[in-house]
């Protein structure tokens, strides 16, 4: 699991690299456009000083909305996507449901977290692995349900790089959970058929569950 240190470092040289970029893409606009250095800076407000440290990249925690305006000035829009990429920062709750999931499953499986679904471009992965024997089986955990829609869009695109492997969406077993699980109805039965007793009862003889299954811990 990424620590919360090597996930800050990931973003902060993204960070760097997306400023650098930013500055060129400007540095490009505003010779092309025929304006001057003073000009541009003027339009927005700031000094020349401080626009050529942005140009340059050298420019630390420039906002957005200032790089938004720069760009607005010179006839450009900026946009903004974020994708994955790494296996984010897990909380307490996350890693205590993983753990509840292993007590519950023999001795001989052996469970892997944080596990790089092969190929991914993005960088995907599943929140943990069981495997057994022959068999594996993909596991989705989630300690809060807040939309059903996009959880079940999320798992949908993890699982068409792997579409015969079972999937167990594990879920804290809280009142607010139950609830979103029985709103969504018919929306999780299709690709979760399984109910949790059978899905236990396989797991903890061993074997392979048929198909894929939600169970709350």
């Amino acid at each position: 699991m990424p620590t919360r240190e090597r996930l800050v470092q990931v973003g902060a040289r993204r960070g760097e690299v997306i400023q650098y970029e930013l500055g060129t893409e400007l540095h490009e606009a505003w010779t092309a456009a025929g304006l001057t250095l003073a000009a541009l800076a003027g339009a927005v407000g700031i000094t020349r000083q401080y626009l050529a440290r942005i140009e340059h990249g050298s420019a630390r925690d420039v906002p957005l909305a200032l790089y938004a305006r720069l760009f607005a000035v010179l006839g450009m829009r900026l946009g903004a996507r974020a994708y994955p990429a790494a296996p984010p920062l897990r909380d307490a709750g996350h890693v205590a449901l993983l753990r509840r999931l292993r007590a519950t499953l023999p001795i001989a499986a052996r469970m892997h977290t944080e596990v790089p679904i092969v190929g991914e471009p993005v960088g995907r992965a599943w929140d943990a692995q069981v495997r057994m024997g022959q068999w594996y089986l993909n596991v989705e955990a989630e300690t809060r349900i807040r939309d059903v829609q996009a959880m079940d869009r999320r798992i949908a695109l993890k699982q068409s790089s792997d579409a015969t492997t079972p999937i167990l969406l594990l879920v804290a077993d809280t009142k607010t959970n139950r609830l979103a699980l029985r709103a969504a109805g018919p929306l999780l039965t299709g690709r979760f058929p399984l109910d949790a007793r059978p899905m236990l009862r396989a797991l903890r003889a061993g074997r392979c569950p048929p198909a894929s299954g939600i169970v709350l811990l």
